[in-house]
Parts: structure tokens; C-alpha cells; sequence
């Protein structure tokens, strides 16, 4: 039985509107203009009567009509903290810092800032890059690495900051379209993602990275399996430059993903050469190999098909051990990747699990660092390139990497920044306003794609502007020159550090020599890895 003070509210609600309907009646039949209050108020009873009776939300039974008020703040909360609440500072995951000068850098508009810097130099975390009483002036900012190893046959001189990995449908047409031109304009290079080589990569024309993941797009067998032959077609296509399989991705490291068959157009179909009306899965493991020797071998296999072209892979750390265990398969089959990119957990363009997102998988600058280390422990960094990529927008963002091991950078959200994106965070939504990240064709249309192209092409160039500036002033002839001694850290106790003590380039061949020391337990580590297994050790 409802209680007494439930009963009393209900009536006195049911009184009210009917009061209010007999005054706004006999109002009506004396003037036809208060016709319009009359269907706003008729309306509004009406949603309250349904409020009072439904069963779904308990503030809407409680609260009629002015509930509503809390959902549509709700839905609108992530718009009022990034407009009114937050600071200039807040990383929401960018601060408003960090997308004004993509935003500026991407219009050609002045970058610079009067009054001095906003941010808190003597707090945890601030770091900065140490500068000369000889500053080099640079002319050519066209800063490049050249990628490709003892096998590659066609190597690839490779900008230091090139578009990670976003695939065309996570993505519009018009997006893809719009950042694979802007590529061409400013001589840089675009991953694909795992969507593989679409239409609208094709008419951008600019240098691709073909990336393979586990669900094996544009080289797939009917049976999800790797093709051979497919992988050859779509490798030798003139725009690729390079391979890059994908082992995992900072947003979701270790995590499959589905594309339901509802959201597979005929374009996605064509790129990603999958049936139409089934759902399209990506497994969390590949199926071409599953120990690190065979992991290796099928590099090689790579290779060869796409007729020498640099060939690597990209992976978020997670057990170090297994890190370990593919430079042991390199040492044995003497099969070494051309490159290999180190992704952050902080990176991610479109929707991942909030556990994953926020608890899986190492931070791009200790993930660097331990993948620089290894490699030079087993005598292998000569002969590999490493690329990093989590939010990298700024040059110090590039010349902190380099510093650290990098030999290059990639950057997602930063180009989508470039290319109109305004941090909606409705990726996952297919309600992208700005039409970046939607296939809604009706909010695709709002993006011009040859204006946001040479806003693509402006960041870049502009960013590497601001890099050649930041080299000369620490008194480097080239980005690739940025050491660790170069950085400095502001501690957790507030003291300042040098990066080489932090995160010191350790010696070469360490891990092969018997008598080195163990530094910080990663000889211990090696000794447990294996090349035949990713399990560990017994």
C-alpha cells in the first residue's frame, strides 16, 4: 500500500493540473492567443502524468518533468567542463594548451604566448629541455630517418612525426581523405590502422604504413586466416611504404575488438575484404604464429612478399619478459624487424573498455626506454628503428621521445585535432559533430576535405618548424641528436634530475655478457625469456 505523504503528492499534482486546465479553458475561449501556452502546458502535464506512472526512473516518479532537467545536463556535462569548469591545464585527456596550438599551428595563425608560462616549473612532473650559449641555426627543417635494415631492399626515409594508426571506419571517408592528402602535401607518412588500405586512402596519395593486425584486413582468408596472395596485392601497392603488424594498441592492449554487421558499409567491406551482414572480428591473438621464433619467421615471410619493403611491429608493453623473448627469436633466426613502435597506454583514438583504457599496459616513456634498453642489450639497436607514439602533439613532446630512444614519433589525436576534431569524445557515439570520427554521411559532409588537408599539412610542417627551433637552441644540428642529459625532470620530491639518470641509455651487449651487471633485475629478466615460447622459463 503507498503511504499516506505518497498518496497526498499524487492528488495534489492531479489537483493542480486540473485547476490549471480549467483556468487556461475559459482563458482560451476569451482570447485564441493564449492557444500556444495552453498546447506548452498541456504538453508539459502530460509528460508529467506519464513521469508519475512509469516505473524506470525513480527522479522522474519522484520529481515529474523537472527530472528531465538532470539527464539533459547530463548529456551535456562533458561540453559545459570543457567550455566553462576547465582550466587551460586540465588534461581532459588534452588540455585546452595542448589543442589551441595544434588549432593554431594548423591554421598558420601566431603560436606564441605573452606574459610567460602558465605552468608550475617548480611541481612534480615539469620537464625541460636544456639549452646552449651557442644556438645552431637551422634551414632545413625536412627532418628525416631512414628506415629499413640489412634486408630491407627498399628502404623508407621517414619524417620524425608522421599520422598513427586510425582506421577508415573509425574514421569518415572524408577524414581519411583529408589526412592522407594533407600527408602528401607535407612528405610525411600515414598509417592505415587495421582497417587496411581503403578508396579514400588511395585517392589522398600519400605514403602509407600498411598495418596488419589480427584480423588480418585487406590480406584475409574467407576464414579470417592470413592470404598470402591478398597480402602481396594490397603490399605492393606504390602508396605503401611500409608493413607494421600490430601485436596491440595502447587504448586496449590484449583486447580483440568486433565491428557489428550493422555498421559495415560496402567501403568497409571493399578495405577490409569482409562479407556484408556479418559481424567482423579482430581476435585478441593472431593466428599466423604464436611463439616468438615463428613471430619472426612470418616478418620474414612479410618481407618477401611485399618485395622488400621495411616490415615491423608495434605493441604496447606488457610483460617485459615477453619483449625479451622476441629479441631472443631475433638473435636465433637472425630474421630483425626493420622497426618496431612503442605505443603508450595513454593513446587511443576511439573506444576501449574503461579498465583497459585507464589499467593495461605501460606508459609510452617507460615503455620506450625499456624497448631502447633491450635492444641495445642484445646488440640489436643499430639495427632497428624504434617509433613512439602516445600524445605527441608538441615539439617538446617529439624532442622528449627522441631524447629517450626514439628515432621518430606518431600522432593520432593530434591530426585529428588538425583536421577539426574538438576532443567531443563521442567517437564510439557515430555522433561525431564535426564529422571525423562518424560514418554519418550527413555529418561527414561538414568536413571540407581539401581545407582540413592543408590544415594537416600546416601542423606539420609547422610543428617541425617549432622542433628545428627547440634543436638550435640546445645547440644540435638535427632532432636525432637529443640525448638524455639534454632533459631535465622535476622529481616527486620537487629536486630536479637529469634524464640520464632516470632513464639512463644502459651499455651495449650488457645482456650477452655473463660478467654485466643486472640492471634493475632485466638480466634476471632475460634469463627466464626464451626464443621457442612466450611462456616463461621454468
Amino acid at each position: 500500500m503507498p503511504d499516506l505523504k505518497s498518496m497526498t503528492r499524487f492528488s495534489t499534482f492531479i489537483g493542480v493540473i486540473a485547476l490549471a486546465l480549467i483556468c487556461f479553458i475559459l482563458i482560451f475561449a476569451w482570447s485564441g492567443w493564449f492557444v500556444l501556452p495552453f498546447i506548452l502546458f498541456a504538453t508539459l502535464s502530460g509528460m508529467g502524468l506519464y513521469d508519475v506512472t512509469q516505473t524506470k526512473h525513480s527522479i522522474l516518479r519522484n520529481y515529474p518533468v523537472l527530472g528531465h532537467m538532470r539527464f539533459f545536463f547530463e548529456g551535456i556535462r562533458p561540453e559545459i567542463r570543457q567550455y566553462l569548469i576547465e582550466s587551460d591545464q586540465d588534461e581532459e585527456p588534452f588540455s585546452r594548451d595542448a589543442r589551441s596550438l595544434v588549432y593554431q599551428r594548423a591554421k598558420g595563425e601566431e603560436s606564441a604566448r605573452p606574459f610567460g608560462t602558465r605552468m608550475r616549473v617548480y611541481d612534480a612532473g615539469y620537464s625541460w629541455v636544456t639549452h646552449s650559449v651557442q644556438p645552431v641555426h637551422i634551414d632545413n627543417y625536412d627532418f628525416r630517418t631512414t628506415i629499413g635494415g640489412p634486408d630491407c631492399k627498399k628502404p623508407y626515409a621517414a619524417s620524425l612525426y608522421n599520422i598513427s594508426a586510425m582506421s577508415f571506419g573509425s574514421l569518415s571517408a572524408n577524414a581519411i581523405k583529408a589526412l592522407n592528402t594533407g600527408a602528401k602535401l607535407g612528405g610525411f607518412a600515414h598509417d592505415t590502422g587495421e582497417g587496411s588500405v581503403s578508396r579514400y586512402h588511395k585517392e589522398g596519395g600519400g605514403d602509407l604504413i600498411y598495418q596488419l593486425a589480427s584480423g588480418y584486413f585487406g590480406s584475409r582468408a574467407p576464414d579470417g586466416s592470413f592470404d598470402p596472395e591478398k597480402f602481396r596485392e594490397t603490399a605492393s601497392l606504390d602508396q605503401v611504404k611500409m608493413i607494421e603488424l600490430k601485436l596491440s594498441q595502447g587504448a586496449k592492449p590484449g583486447h580483440g575488438g568486433m565491428l557489428p554487421a550493422s555498421k559495415i558499409t560496402p567501403e568497409i567491406a571493399e578495405a577490409r575484404g569482409v562479407p556484408m551482414g556479418q559481424d567482423c572480428v579482430s581476435p585478441a591473438a593472431h593466428s599466423a604464429f604464436s611463439t616468438p621464433i615463428e613471430m619472426m619467421e612470418f616478418i620474414g615471410q612479410l618481407r618477401d612478399l611485399s618485395g622488400g619493403k621495411p616490415v615491423g611491429f608495434k605493441l604496447c608493453i606488457g610483460h617485459r619478459r615477453e619483449f625479451m623473448c622476441m629479441v631472443k627469436a631475433m638473435l636465433e633466426t637472425g630474421i630483425v624487424p626493420d622497426f618496431i613502435v612503442v605505443d603508450g597506454t595513454e593513446g587511443g583514438t576511439g573506444a576501449a573498455p574503461v579498465e583497459f583504457s585507464n589499467h593495461v599496459g605501460m606508459p609510452m616513456i617507460e615503455g620506450l626506454t625499456f624497448v631502447h634498453n633491450t635492444l641495445r642489450g642484445a646488440g640489436l639497436r643499430d639495427q632497428v628503428k624504434v617509433g613512439a607514439a602516445g600524445k605527441v602533439v608538441s615539439a617538446f613532446d617529439i624532442a622528449r621521445a627522441l631524447a629517450l630512444g626514439a628515432d621518430w614519433c606518431n600522432s593520432a589525436r593530434g591530426f585529428m585535432f588538425a583536421v577539426g576534431c574538438i576532443q567531443a569524445q563521442a567517437c564510439h557515439t557515430n555522433h561525431c559533430p564535426v564529422g571525423v570520427a562518424t560514418q554519418d554521411e550527413v555529418r561527414m559532409r561538414a568536413l571540407d576535405v581539401g581545407h582540413k588537408s592543408e590544415r594537416v599539412a600546416r601542423f606539420h610542417s609547422n610543428t617541425m618548424h617549432a622542433l628545428g627551433e627547440m634543436t638550435g637552441a640546445a645547440g644540435l644540428h638535427h632532432p636525432s641528436d637529443f640525448l638524455p642529459y639534454h632533459l631535465m625532470l622535476r622529481q616527486g620530491d620537487k629536486s630536479m634530475a637529469e634524464a640520464s639518470d632516470v632513464f639512463a641509455y644502459l651499455p651495449e651487449g650488457y645482456l650477452l655478457d655473463d660478467n654485466a651487471e643486472d640492471f634493475r633485475g632485466n638480466k634476471s629478466r632475460w634469463a627466464r625469456a626464451r626464443a621457442d615460447s612466450f611462456a616463461p622459463r621454468e
